[in-house]
C-alpha cells in the first residue's frame, strides 16, 4: 500500500501540529557541492546504529539539498545555542551562509566544518530513500570532531531556543 492511499487529507496537517509540540535537537549539513560549499538546518537528525557508526536525516528537495544528495560525503553539525544565529541562516535560502565570522574551515576532504560546533560528524551516504516529497538519507558516520560543550539548541513551534527558554 503506498502512502497516498493511507493519507487522510486532513492528516498531514495534524502530524505539521503534533511536531511542532514536539523538540528536537538542532543541526547544519554541508556538503562540498558543485559549485561550491551548500549547507541547510535539519532538526531530524537522529542515531542509527554504533555498529557499523551510522545516523539519518530528511530533507525536502529544495536545491541546497538535491546538491547534498549528490555530494559523496558530508558533515553533519550538532549544534549548541550558540549557533542560534547560524541555524536561522542555514534554514532559509537567502540567509547568510559560510561567512568568515561564522568560523568554517575546510576538511582535507574537501567539506566544510565548524570545529566549534558541539560535534561534527563526517559521513558518505548508505542509503537515499524517496518518501513523498523527501528523501530520508541513512549516511555511515567516518569522523567524528568533538568542539567545546554547549546548552543545547532546540527547535519547537517553530522556533530554535535554549533549554532554559523551553
Amino acid at each position: 500500500m503506498d502512502l497516498e492511499t493511507l493519507q487522510d487529507p486532513g492528516v498531514s496537517e495534524r502530524m505539521k501540529g503534533a511536531f511542532r509540540r514536539y523538540p528536537t535537537g538542532v543541526a547544519v549539513i554541508t556538503a562540498n557541492g558543485p559549485d561550491g560549499p551548500v549547507g541547510l538546518t535539519a532538526s531530524s537528525v537522529a542515531s542509527v546504529s554504533v555498529s557499523p557508526p551510522a545516523l539519518s536525516f530528511s530533507v525536502m528537495g529544495t536545491r541546497s539539498a538535491r546538491a547534498l544528495l549528490s555530494a559523496p560525503s558530508l558533515v553533519v553539525h550538532l549544534l549548541g545555542t550558540r549557533h542560534a544565529d547560524l541555524a536561522r541562516h542555514f534554514a532559509h535560502s537567502a540567509g547568510d551562509r559560510f561567512t568568515a565570522d561564522q568560523g568554517w574551515s575546510t576538511l582535507p576532504s574537501g567539506e566544510p566544518i565548524l570545529f566549534d560546533a558541539v560535534a561534527a560528524l563526517r559521513g558518505a551516504p548508505l542509503h537515499l530513500v524517496p518518501v513523498g516529497d523527501s528523501t530520508l538519507v541513512v549516511v555511515g558516520v567516518l569522523e567524528v570532531f568533538h568542539g567545546p560543550e554547549d546548552r543545547p539548541l532546540i527547535h519547537h513551534s517553530r522556533q530554535f531556543m535554549t533549554s532554559e527558554e523551553f
